[in-house]
C-alpha cells in the first residue's frame, strides 16, 4: 500500500511538489491565496487554500466544501481534518479548499452573485461568466494532478440529508473507497453535467460527494461522521497511518433513489427521521390547512430508507417531502419509477 515502507530498505523519501506555481517541500505545510478576480471596491478577492506535503511518496488529492456558500458542514470538517493532519506523519499531498465560493458564502448564499450554480459551471473557462472562470481556476489549481476528490456538500432548499456518499459504485476502486468511508449509506449516483464530480471524472479523477445535514447549520453528527469518514479514507490510500477513529459500520447502499412529494398545498408534519425504514403503503406524514381539517395522509409508494426529509412546514402540490433509497437486495415490483432522474445525483 502506498506509503509503507518495503522489509530490509529504507524508506523512500517524498521530493518536493508545485501547486499553483509555488514549490512545497516534503514535510511542509503552506497556505496559498489563488487570485479570482477584484472587487468593484478595489480588493482583491482570493480563493484559499492549504496545502499538506508528506514526508513519504503517496497520492495527490483534494478536499473541498462550500461550492454552494450556504453549506457550512463541509467547512467545519476541513478544519477540524487540518487541526489533526501534519505532514510530517503524512504520505502524499492534501489540497484542502473550506471555502470554494468565497462571495457565496460571505453573502449565505447557494450562488455567486450572478446568481448561477458554480456546481453546474464546470469545467469553465478562463474568459467565461464569474461562476466559469472560478470552476476553470479550481479545475487547473486543484484538481489537476489529483487522482482522488472529496467534495463535501449539505441539504439545499430547507432540506436536511443522512450522511452518505454519492459515488460511482459500478467502479471497483470508488467502491472500494466509499465503503472504507463508512457512511451509513452509499448511493450510486450518476453524473450531472456541470458538475465538478463529472469534470473531474472526465479528466481521469476519481470523486466521493458527502452529503449530510441542511443548509447554513452546524450539525455535530454530521461533522464527526464526515471527519471520521475521510480519515479512514487517508488511511485505505495509505496516507496515514493507524490512529483513533472511531470504527464504522457496514454502509447499506443503494442504486435508487426517489422523492414522495405533496399531493397538494398545506401545514405537513412528518412521521418519519432520517435514517428510518419504511415500507410501502406506510404514512410518513400528513398535510393539513391552517384550521387543521382536511387532513391528506402522505403516504409511502415504496419500501426503503429516509435518507433526505424537507424542513419546511409549509408546502405547495409537488414539492419534494422525503427521499427515499431502496436498498441492495430489495425488490419493489410494483413502485412507480423515480420521478425524476435527477434524484440522486450531484447536488
Amino acid at each position: 500500500m502506498t506509503g509503507q515502507d518495503t522489509q530490509g530498505e529504507p524508506p523512500e523519501e517524498a521530493t518536493p511538489v508545485k501547486v499553483a506555481g509555488q514549490t512545497i517541500h516534503p514535510g511542509e505545510r503552506r497556505r496559498i491565496e489563488l487570485p479570482t478576480g477584484v472587487l468593484a471596491t478595489g480588493s482583491a478577492l482570493p480563493l484559499p487554500l492549504e496545502v499538506l506535503h508528506g514526508t513519504r511518496p503517496g497520492p495527490r488529492i483534494w478536499m473541498s466544501a462550500a461550492i454552494h456558500g450556504d453549506e457550512l458542514n463541509g467547512v467545519e470538517i476541513i478544519r477540524k481534518l487540518l487541526s489533526e493532519l501534519h505532514p510530517q506523519r503524512l504520505a502524499g499531498t492534501i489540497l484542502a479548499v473550506p471555502i470554494v465560493n468565497v462571495q457565496g458564502f460571505l453573502l449565505e448564499s447557494r450562488y455567486l452573485p450572478d446568481r448561477r450554480d458554480l456546481n453546474r459551471s464546470f469545467p469553465g473557462s478562463p474568459r467565461g461568466s464569474m461562476a466559469s472562470r472560478l470552476a476553470h481556476l479550481f479545475m487547473q489549481e486543484v484538481v489537476r494532478g489529483c487522482s482522488l476528490g472529496l467534495d463535501l456538500h449539505t441539504g439545499s432548499d430547507q432540506r436536511t440529508n443522512l450522511p452518505q456518499i454519492r459515488a460511482d459504485l459500478s467502479d471497483p476502486e470508488t467502491a472500494r473507497l466509499a465503503r472504507a468511508f463508512g457512511a451509513p449509506i452509499l448511493i450510486h449516483a450518476g453524473l450531472r453535467d456541470g458538475s465538478l464530480r463529472a469534470a473531474a471524472t472526465a479528466r481521469g479523477t476519481r470523486v466521493l460527494v458527502f452529503e449530510g445535514g441542511e443548509a447554513r447549520r452546524f450539525d455535530r453528527t454530521v461533522i464527526e461522521a464526515g471527519t471520521s469518514g475521510i480519515l479512514r479514507v487517508l488511511r485505505e490510500l495509505g496516507m496515514r497511518g493507524g490512529g483513533p477513529i472511531p470504527p464504522a459500520q457496514p454502509s447499506l447502499e443503494s442504486r435508487d433513489t426517489s422523492w414522495i412529494r405533496a399531493g397538494r398545498g398545506g401545514l405537513l408534519r412528518l412521521d418519519v427521521d432520517l435514517g428510518e425504514r419504511v415500507e410501502k403503503g406506510r404514512r410518513i406524514g400528513v398535510i393539513r390547512d391552517a384550521f387543521g381539517e382536511h387532513a391528506l395522509p402522505v403516504r409511502s409508494n415504496r419500501s426503503g430508507v429516509v435518507v433526505g426529509l424537507t424542513r419546511s412546514p409549509t408546502v405547495n402540490r409537488g414539492d419534494a417531502l422525503a427521499h427515499l433509497a431502496v436498498l441492495e437486495g430489495s425488490v419493489n415490483p410494483s413502485a412507480p419509477p423515480p420521478t425524476t432522474g435527477r434524484s440522486h445525483q450531484d447536488p
